[in-house]
């Protein structure tokens, strides 16, 4: 940990207790409480170029998911249970409550959106605002896998393979999966626009086995159970009530498998949205536009 550049000065670190095993988090800003979640395959540090523009207004907890960046790594079950969005929605709601917010805002990119759009769903009396960052459910996105889709989002049927099968192929050179993957998913097709500080970060999860594993986990539950319950959830016509933000690059993940706020309106109330001039990492990518658009909505 020490080797690795603090990209949040002034914020606390934190390791909160939950029942899922601690969760770390960077804590700083002032006001009402905002949780920040990150995605696969990057840890809390993804929010640090959006971050300044927030901490004047919000009371930032910008948290690593269960399994991911300095989080415990549940041990797993046969189902792959613990690494559920719902598990992970409710460690994520633990946590809040052992910093003092019953209450909060919410905004999730890639898998962090996922376990953010779950926690609305199971949760919605805790959540203010809910904001997702170039994701749609996982239900339409395993609903859209014809030939194209499953070329551009293969990580989700790989990593979700039978251990240790893709444990044992990124292990062996887990620094160029990520590298590879990562530049894969920008507007641009290299890391250029990742800082390089924030990279190392990235790399490191992907030099531990434990760590690969719990990311596979984590996509073995997104096909099995979290697919389950978001089928039963959109076919019982279950709603996320909150006043909601759909962010997309528009060379992103998300806009290849549908048309984001179109997909968004069939699982939410009241939800608002917009393209951002980006691929898969918004906050990265462009993070002026991605903090104002953020910004301005939590502040509304």
């Amino acid at each position: 940990m020490s080797d690795l550049a603090d990209l949040y000065p002034g914020f606390a670190s934190e390791w909160i207790n939950t029942s899922f095993g601690r969760i770390f988090a960077r804590v700083g800003g002032k006001g009402p409480p905002l949780l920040l979640l990150h995605g696969f395959s990057e840890t809390h540090v993804m929010w640090h170029r959006v971050a300044p523009e927030l901490a004047d207004r919000f009371t930032l907890i910008i948290a690593d998911l269960p399994g991911y960046g300095w989080s415990d790594m549940p041990e797993s079950d046969a189902l792959h249970m613990p690494y559920s969005k719902r598990a992970m929605a409710k460690a994520m709601v633990q946590a809040m409550e052992q910093l003092g917010h019953v209450h909060f805002a919410l905004a999730g990119h890639d898998r962090g959106g996922r376990v953010s759009y779950r926690l609305a769903l199971d949760h919605p009396g805790r959540l203010s605002k809910l904001a997702v960052l170039d994701i749609l459910p996982t239900y339409n996105y395993w609903e859209r896998m014809n030939r194209a889709y499953a070329l551009k989002i293969y990580h989700w049927t790989f990593l979700a393979q039978p251990a240790p099968l893709p444990e044992t192929l990124i292990s062996g050179n887990g620094e160029f999966f990520l590298r590879f993957k990562m530049a894969s998913q920008t507007k641009s097709k290299t890391l250029d626009a990742i800082d390089k500080r924030a990279l190392e970060h990235y790399i490191a999860p992907f030099r531990d086995p434990a760590r690969v594993h719990a990311m596979c986990e984590d996509y073995r539950a997104g096909a099995y159970f979290d697919y389950d319950l978001d089928k039963a959830d959109f076919e019982a016509g279950k709603k996320i009530t909150v006043p909601m933000l759909a962010l997309w690059g528009n060379a992103g993940i998300a806009q290849a498998a549908a048309t984001p706020l179109d997909t968004w309106k069939q699982w939410a109330t009241n939800v608002d949205g917009m393209p951002v001039d980006s691929g898969h990492f918004l906050t990265e990518e462009n993070p002026d536009v991605t903090a104002r658009a953020l910004r301005e909505f939590f502040a509304a």
